[in-house]
Formats: C-alpha cells, structure tokens, sequence
C-alpha cells in the first residue's frame, strides 16, 4: 500500500488531498497546525512532529500557506511594504515548507519513486509578473520556488527516483481566497483532484520543475 503524508491538512486543499488519497486506498498521515501542533514557522515544532513518523512515504504534500500575515493585506503599493509582515509571509510560505523537507527527507524512500510537492503560485513567477503588487506573497512564492529547485538538484544525488517539485493549484475557492473576486475559482476537491494527476504523470526528469495544476511549467 502507498504512503502519502500531507502537512496543512486541516481545511481547503490540504484536506482534499487527504480525502482524495484516502478515497484512493493509499495510507495517509495527515497533519495540521490546529490539529497536531505542527507549526511550519517553528523548526522544533516541524522536527517532532516528523520524528514520530516511521517508515517512507511515497507522496509528501506541504498545502500550507499565507496570502497575507501580521494583519497586513497584500500591498497594493510599494508604500505599504511592512518588514515585519514580509518576514512572516516568507517563514510561512519559504521557509515553512523547506523545514518539512528538511526534517522529512529520511522519510523518503532511496529505492523506488517519490514526490515531494510544495504548494506555490503563478504569481511566484518573475517572468510573469506583469501587474505588481502583492510584494510579500509575490516574493515568498519566488523564494519557495528557488528552493525547491535547489533542494532538488541536492536530493537527486542521494535519491535518483524523487520528484521535487513546486505546484500552482490554481486559484481556489477557500477562506484563503474568500476576499478576492476571481471568476475562475474551483473547489479544493477540484484542486486536489489536478494536483494529484499532476503528481502522478511526474518523472524523475521534472524534478526541480514548477507546474501549474494542468501540469504545464510556468517560467520561472
């Protein structure tokens, strides 16, 4: 039976995919902040939750996420940036994830295939950026995406079947979307239901890859 962990599974996307996998017949651990106390902006928080897992995964999925922190919108403006509150977005949406895989990679199996997927945005691209604003989310989603790429050329070294990859769900109907006006919303079930034939149409030779929930690269 196939292992699949999601971290950030409480709500929206993070529990579709949870659901979706379950329904599946895979095995799924699912974690959360408010249901197990893993905070991804927390190392100690990260590393014990993961210590208590044994075995290897075949899938891991990091559905967390923060279009805005301290209170602060998403800028509209270079006036509104706020050091504090950009420093937050990129511990929850850079950072955050890379302390999962770091304290998951003896998760990972040497032997066989595996994912490791991090939620990121088509508004992370640079070469796509043609609106602005949204500095902090914009930023974080960029770094997320650096990382992810540089944590996958690394990981291929010791692990020639693991996929490590960035993944745009696109934009879904969830608490974290609910203020912003978007024609194009689906439901996390249809998020999750993408991201996982995504997912699954993944070989080793897209490791390091950003993609959107049809599976095309998006520019970096």
């Amino acid at each position: 039976m196939k292992k699949a962990l999601i971290v950030g599974a409480s709500r929206g996307i993070g529990a579709a995919l949870a659901q979706d996998l379950t329904d599946r017949g895979e095995s799924v651990i699912a974690l959360s902040r408010s249901a197990d106390g893993l905070d991804v902006t927390d190392e100690q928080s990260v590393k014990a939750s993961l210590a208590r897992l044994d075995g290897t995964f075949d899938t891991i999925i990091v559905a967390t996420g923060a279009l805005s922190a301290e209170d602060h919108a998403p800028e509209k403006t270079l006036k509104m940036l706020d050091p504090a509150a950009t420093a937050a977005q990129f511990a929850v949406n850079a950072t955050g994830p890379m302390l999962v895989l770091k304290h998951a990679l003896r998760l990972l199996p040497r032997d066989r295939r595996s994912v490791f997927a991090a939620l990121s945005a088509r508004v992370g691209s640079i070469g796509d950026n043609r609106l602005g604003g949204w500095y902090s989310y914009r930023a974080s989603k960029a770094a997320l995406n650096q990382l992810v790429h540089t944590a996958a050329i690394e990981i291929a070294r010791s692990h020639s079947q693991a996929i490590c990859v960035a993944l745009h769900p696109g934009t879904v109907a969830t608490a974290f979307t609910e203020n912003y006006r978007d024609r194009d919303k689906v439901t996390p079930k249809h998020a999750a239901a993408n991201l996982l034939a995504v997912i699954d149409g993944l070989s080793a030779a897209d490791t390091g890859g950003f993609f959107d929930w049809a599976g095309k690269s998006i520019k970096w």
